[in-house]
Parts: C-alpha cells; structure tokens; sequence
C-alpha cells in the first residue's frame, strides 16, 4: 500500500473542516485531547488505491477531504463500485482485521486515521465515540436501501438526478449551506464512473445529463463544475419530493 504522510496539514480536532459530522462530532473537550494521541494523517494521489480487498487493517479513518469509491471485484474478474466515500465518511470497521473491499482515491484524497487498537480501546470507554458510529452505520444501512430503490426501480434520467442530488446534498451539508434555492458543486465522478456506479451504459450518461442541461434542471461549466438553479426541480426529476428524498 502506497502512501504519503502529511505532518504539515495536522490540526487540532476542534478546528477540523469534518469535525460536525464525523465520528467525533460528540466527542467532549477531554475525548478530543485523547483522540488527538492516536491520530495521524494520510494523503492519497487521484487514482490512487488507499486499501486493497483482504488487506489487514492497522487503523480506522475519517475522509477529511476528497472523494474515495468503495469497488468489489468477483472471482472472474468484473468489478462493481459499490460506493462512495465522501468527506466525514468512515473508513474501517472496529473489531475485523481484513479490508471487505478496494478503496481508490478518485480525487486527490486526506485521511484523518486512528491507530485501529487504541481506537477501538477507546470506544469501549468513550460512549459518544461509539454513539455516533452506531448513528453513522444506521444512516450508511438507509442509504444503501434506498440505492437498491435507485438501481432497480428508476429510470436513467432519474439515476443521474439522484446522483446529483446525493453529492450536493452532502456537500451543503459539510459546509452548512442550505439546500433551497441555487446549489454549485463540483461532480467527483468521471462519466465513465458513474455509469459504472449506476450500471448504466457511457452514451447513456452523457445523454441524460446533456438532457438535464437542455431542460434547465442543471448547468455545467466544462464537465464537472455543476449549478443547480432550483434544488427543489433536482429532486422532482430524482423521483423524489423535498420530504422524502434519499437519505445520504
């Protein structure tokens, strides 16, 4: 496993651009001061792979920024992504010692990592660590139940809405914008990786989104730099209302 450590980006817990949503959102002033022993920091090149499948796993990490695609290949050889890690995502599962599946940078990616025994020592003793990992897991369950939902039950234009919708939701959500009225954010997926990830066909991507950029539901600048002028419209073209949309 390649990596790079980043002495330079450390900072205190209590001024981490993550800190509202990540696993040590609740964690007290004395939780953070042991927390802050444990922890180090990794940096990840774009296309780089951070964990392979059956890799033994000496720690546990927070996605402080960038994104990271969770890929499962099959014994002939096919590969599925599975998921997205996002920033705030956890990376990691206390208590198996083998990685479920290949993690790749797909954007220059930092890790803020936690040596894996200590940090599971620290669950054990730290309620609000292990609170909010419980939260965190129960949120990641809903998400994938509504994937299901958005990979057998929705047309393509819909597929590439959701989409859309999953990253600008999370996006204001770390920045604590709301999500009325005109969004911007920028796609970390190539068009090839989403319809791998949506199990769509490359011309069908490119032709719904060139579809949603007709219909004034998105507007792209280059290929990846998107504005949506109406939060709202997104969600109806998702197939989902602004009281029920999917939970990321």
């Amino acid at each position: 496993m390649s990596l790079h450590d980043l002495p330079a980006v450390h900072q205190e817990c209590g001024d981490c651009p993550i800190r509202h949503r990540a696993v040590c959102a609740r964690c007290e002033a004395d939780e953070l001061a042991r927390l802050e022993q444990i922890k180090y920091y990794r940096s990840y090149q774009s296309g780089q792979t951070i964990i392979w499948s059956g890799d033994r796993m000496d720690f546990v990490a927070s996605v402080v920024t960038g994104i990271a695609t969770l890929t499962q290949t099959m014994e002939d050889g096919r590969r599925q992504m599975v998921g997205l890690l996002l920033p705030s995502d956890f990376v990691g599962r206390p208590g198996r010692n083998l990685a479920a599946y290949d993690v790749t940078a797909t954007t220059d990616v930092v890790m803020c990592c936690f040596r894996k025994k200590p940090f599971e020592d620290l669950m054990s003793s730290t309620p609000h660590i292990a609170q909010r990992l419980l939260e965190m897991t129960l949120d990641e369950l809903d998400a994938a139940r509504e994937w299901m939902l958005l990979l057998g039950r929705k047309t393509a234009r819909e597929k590439i809405a959701s989409l859309v919708a999953i990253i600008a939701r999370r996006d204001a959500a770390l920045h604590l914008r709301r999500t009325k009225g005109e969004l911007v954010v920028d796609l970390p997926l190539t068009r090839e990786e989403m319809a791998d990830y949506l199990g769509l066909t490359l011309e069908t991507v490119s032709r719904q989104i060139s579809a949603l950029k007709r219909d004034g539901v998105i507007s792209l600048e280059g290929k990846r730099h998107v504005t949506i002028p109406n939060f709202d419209r997104l969600l109806e073209e998702a197939g989902d209302d602004t009281d029920g949309g999917m939970l990321v």
